[in-house]
């Protein structure tokens, strides 16, 4: 009794050194590395202050006030199969990051019932009991029953945490479930994106069907007057002629546009998990979004906190990290204990005889590499290399994420510009149209004339249409840079 109450303590012993190292974590706890932000962004003209709103904590709710355009982006959010797959992907990570809890737990097996009788012969080379199982037979020479067990029991194994591998194991589950959620809060931003700019683009095609419509009926009113003068005698058949040729440029251009209303009906029905079908819409292109210039574009250091895809990158990063400290901890000494407990005979009649066929037993493990062909030395130089490289894309991300931001902006801008000198050209282009016709009727212009007018008034007003929606593209794209789309 002595020898095993020493046997057990030596055991609980060495039990309690190993598990008092278990607070000497190993590897390097994660520090986000410094990413030298610049103070504020090339091409604002608003300074940052902090008692403004910034722009991409604006709900997209608030952000687009077309009712319609808020339903469709609400069934998208619904029914898109990339969110719903993103959403699935969340309950699967979720799930392992619970069941990692249980890691620190001992795994423990039962064996319900078990029986193995292994048989011999006279020439195998271990020699039959002189009595077999203790009934004083001899055994046969050929074919007797070698050995015979019948078991119930239950038996455990439990690998110590010592060293902080599951628990790193955690910190890379946890980075994996924590990226499900950017990875669904990216899929959600790039819904909106697109379902707006599909949005936009419907109006604008929209948009220039009527100016396609205007501009035919105003050259069937210009042909019908050069047919008068053809028929005064007053101009050639080449003046007809060339009035019908722009004519038909006019017409062509309808079943182009409606050609693309179709299209794009069909690709906004797709991003909402819709069949192809009609989308309806408003008439107000122009009061559609949150574009106040009161909204602040935030700090540089909101990109980090906002943008999905940045937020994703340094969850990579964690789980590199973590990745790097468990191929270390492969290189230290490992301790688990198992054990087994049950009952065990030799003659199925002796099965749960008790106490006499109970069977009890502890086991410790102490083990630790020593030569393992470089393996475990390789592993964890890789880790570290792939640690490196993921924090070389996170800076990559940051960077292209303020180039983005940097670029929306000048667009924003630049293209404001523009939509006043696009607007002065309509309004030049309306007044030589009118003029052309009244010098035309009063035989001061001719019909070369009169058909150039109206070719550029026809492109002046295709062109500010697509204008009004590059830029409400553009305050899209501002948008969803700085962050913004993925909060409800």
């Amino acid at each position: 009794m002595k020898t095993v109450f020493n046997t057990y303590s030596h055991a609980f012993l060495m039990l309690a050194v190993f598990l008092s190292l278990a607070g000497c974590k190993v590897g390097q706890k994660y520090q986000q590395p410094s990413t030298g932000l610049p103070t504020e962004f090339r091409g604002e003209t608003q300074k940052y202050n902090e008692d403004t709103l910034s722009f991409s904590h604006v709900s997209w709710r608030e952000f687009f006030h077309d009712p319609i355009l808020i339903e469709l982006i609400d069934s998208g959010l619904k029914n898109n199969f990339d969110m719903r797959t993103a959403l699935t992907n969340i309950e699967i990570a979720n799930r392992n990051l619970r069941r990692n809890k249980l890691d620190y737990l001992p795994s423990v097996n039962g064996n319900l019932a078990s029986a193995s009788q292994t048989f011999r012969s006279k020439d195998f080379y271990g020699n039959p009991s002189s009595k077999w199982y203790a009934d004083g037979k001899e055994a046969p020479d050929n074919f007797f029953m070698y050995t015979s067990q019948f078991a119930t029991g239950f038996d455990f194994s439990w690998e110590l945490d010592i060293w902080g591998k599951i628990a790193n194991q955690k910190d890379q589950l946890k980075a994996d479930f924590l990226n499900t959620y950017e990875s669904k809060n990216a899929i959600q931003t790039k819904i909106i994106s697109d379902i707006a700019k599909g949005y936009f683009n419907l109006q604008m095609l929209d948009a220039q069907i009527e100016v396609a419509k205007r501009n035919l009926i105003l050259n069937d009113s210009t042909l019908r007057m050069i047919r008068l003068q053809f028929e005064a005698g007053e101009i050639t058949a080449l003046a007809i002629q060339q009035t019908e040729s722009q004519r038909l440029i006019a017409a062509s251009l309808i079943p182009e546009l409606e050609k693309e209303v179709a299209i794009q009906e069909n690709a906004i029905q797709v991003l909402t998990g819709e069949f192809p079908n009609n989308v309806t819409r408003s008439q107000y292109i122009d009061t559609m979004m949150f574009t106040t210039q009161e909204i602040s574009l935030g700090s540089p250091l909101d990109i980090i906190r906002n943008r999905p895809d940045i937020r994703s990158a340094e969850l990579d990063l964690i789980a590199a990290n973590a990745e790097v400290n468990i191929n270390q901890i492969l290189r230290y000494p490992q301790l688990s204990l198992g054990g087994a407990f049950g009952v065990n005979s030799m003659l199925p009649k002796n099965w749960f005889n008790i106490p006499g066929a109970l069977l009890g037993g502890f086991a410790g493990d102490l083990t630790a590499p020593i030569f393992q062909n470089g393996r475990l030395k390789n592993n964890f130089e890789v880790a570290k290399l792939e640690r490196e490289k993921t924090e070389l894309f996170f800076q990559q991300t940051v960077r292209g994420a303020v180039n983005e931001i940097s670029d929306a902006i000048i667009i924003i801008e630049k293209q404001k510009e523009q939509l006043n000198f696009a607007q002065q050209r309509v309004e030049n282009s309306q007044l030589a149209v009118n003029n052309a016709s009244l010098l035309f009727r009063s035989g001061y212009a001719t019909y070369l004339e009169v058909i150039t007018a109206q070719s550029n008034a026809l492109q002046s007003d295709l062109d500010l249409v697509d204008l009004k929606q590059r830029q409400l593209n553009a305050y899209v794209d501002l948008y969803r840079s700085l962050g913004g789309g993925w909060k409800n």
